[in-house]
């Protein structure tokens, strides 16, 4: 049996958009000025508390990051709510999804930096609670790139890391796959550039969802 782990923002759904939009908001409840978005995108993949400190430009969270992830959090599903904030699929990767799902010897999960109530609502909008064996969030582990999130998946489903590959956008999930001693595909679409996530350790560089699948074929049969 082999593991398939998939990051979330960035890699299956395009929630940039929406990200920055939550986060302007909140530093501007705060009085502080707006983030560029390519600062949003730099952060996106790591814990939301963590993400807020360095947009803070601060090492560790501190009481203010706390508060600004708690009002981020409140304000989401109303942002999310509105026309244009959706969080859509990437194209092809429905396609994708369901014909990695539908191999006996492969076992899908999710390592995001989501909350488990974020990943939910992202399974069941796009029908992944069906694919998904084993998930790991934001509320179970600590950030990317420790592997917990990666090692525990393993440990649930009964795999070793060296037969499990991590899926991402970000140079975190490229590190945290390393980290935990498994394979690691990068994918071109995201938030990270292509040499950003060479650079963090990915064994191939995904250019369409269907570059996944001719690599599982290859690598991860």
């Amino acid at each position: 049996m082999k593991l398939a782990l998939f990051d979330c923002d960035g890699t299956l759904v395009d929630s940039g958009g929406l990200i920055h939009e939550v986060m302007a908001r909140t530093f501007e409840a705060f009085d502080l000025e707006r983030p560029p978005l390519s600062a949003t995108k730099s952060i996106i993949g790591l814990t939301l508390d963590i993400a807020i400190a360095r947009l803070l430009g601060r090492e560790h969270v501190d009481d203010q990051a706390l508060a600004m992830t708690a009002h981020y959090k409140s304000i989401f599903a109303g942002v999310r709510a509105e026309t244009g904030f959706q969080e859509l699929l990437f194209p092809g990767i429905a396609d994708m999804m369901q014909t990695l799902s539908s191999r006996d010897a492969l076992l899908i999960g999710a390592v995001t930096g989501k909350s488990r109530r974020g990943l939910t609502h992202i399974s069941e909008t796009h029908g992944f609670d069906r694919i998904f064996f084993v998930s790991r969030t934001a509320d179970d582990c600590p950030s990317k790139p420790h592997p917990a999130m990666v090692t525990e998946c393993c440990f649930e489903a009964g795999i070793d890391a060296k037969d499990t590959v991590v899926i991402g956008d970000a140079i975190y999930d490229m590190q945290m796959a390393k980290a935990a001693g498994a394979s690691a595909i990068g994918v071109a679409w995201g938030y990270a550039s292509v040499p950003d996530l060479i650079e963090a350790g990915a064994d191939f560089v995904a250019r369409t969802p269907a570059d996944i699948i001719e690599w599982m074929e290859h690598n991860h049969a």
